[in-house]
């Protein structure tokens, strides 16, 4: 029998774009995930996608799944919210303060699909922080922290890899990755944050007391142009900068022997962890992250309140 669940894992193959990063969308292990593509492929008697294809491209049948899919799930997912509205009400408001500069890039299309399935819901991004996010979600002054885990309470979001983003004429890129010393001497241009949240500084340089010179700007394109001009090195998150590399705008290299790699996770503040409009906003996170971030890792979720 054709099952709510079979039809959310051809939604997954279709916006995560493999079964590596699906699994990762629907917390299945790729055996458990590839065992219900066969189990409903020996159902309908043929495959559902092309296994080789780049991103995955479905056969007729998988694409008449997917349009039962379509009319299905999004009409389940209305019903729920409706019966929630029904049950705590409609009225509500997130204060979203991003834990980094680089946050603002992959959260407004977060927002704006939020807003079509929570459009009563008030939403306000907190970009000018006075104090540290943790201090502000401690403090009740914002709701939601995107970035580094605040607490027991976080939920994790993806792992990312940092890597350093160097003009193709800069000496360092004949190196195949860098290491901590190559920074050396360096200017490292970073977002305007403090060095406590820049994964290069605290985790790499300022451990192996690796002296450097930093200059900020509060952009990604302002980042990546003083990086193309030789003014310096950059150390950002390769989803932030792969399309600038696809371009051949700049070039980047892995840090250390494994990389360097960072978790970003949500913090929410206590009494809203079981609200359900902030419940599906982290659902919304997720799946945008699944879709939109190369090369990143959804973590395990643990739910909320645990």
């Amino acid at each position: 029998m054709l099952e709510l669940r079979h039809l959310r894992t051809l939604a997954a193959l279709r916006s995560a774009g493999s079964l590596v990063r699906a699994a990762e969308l629907l917390e299945l292990t790729q055996s458990a995930l590839s065992h219900q593509v066969k189990l409903l492929e020996d159902r309908y008697g043929g495959p559902l996608f092309e296994r080789k294809s780049v991103p995955i491209g479905f056969t007729a049948t998988g694409a008449r799944l997917l349009r039962l899919a379509d009319l299905v799930l999004p009409e389940i997912a209305q019903a729920e919210r409706d019966v929630a509205r029904l049950v705590q009400g409609d009225q509500g408001r997130l204060r979203i303060a991003p834990g980094s500069h680089a946050a603002f890039d992959w959260l407004m299309p977060v927002m704006d699909e939020f807003r079509q399935r929570w459009p009563e819901v008030e939403i306000d991004l907190v970009a000018e922080l006075r104090d540290s996010p943790a201090e502000l979600l401690a403090a009740g002054e914002v709701d939601v922290v995107i970035g580094a885990a605040c607490g027991a309470g976080a939920v994790p979001l993806f792992r990312a890899e940092i890597v350093a983003v160097l003009a193709h004429q800069h000496p360092l890129a004949a190196q195949r990755r860098l290491g901590g010393t190559d920074f050396a001497g360096a200017t490292l241009i970073t977002y305007p944050e403090p060095e406590q949240q820049i994964e290069l500084v605290r985790d790499v340089l300022r451990p192996g007391g690796i002296p450097f010179v930093r200059r900020t700007a509060g952009m990604t394109a302002a980042i990546l142009q003083l990086v193309a001009s030789r003014r310096g090195i950059a150390a950002l998150p390769f989803w932030a900068v792969k399309r600038h590399l696809d371009d051949g705008y700049v070039t980047a290299r892995p840090i250390g022997e494994h990389g360097l790699w960072s978790d970003m996770a949500v913090s929410l503040a206590p009494g809203l962890r079981h609200t359900p409009y902030v419940v599906d906003f982290v659902k919304v996170l997720r799946e945008q992250c699944a879709t939109r971030l190369p090369g990143a890792r959804l973590l395990a979720e643990r739910p909320l309140g645990s």
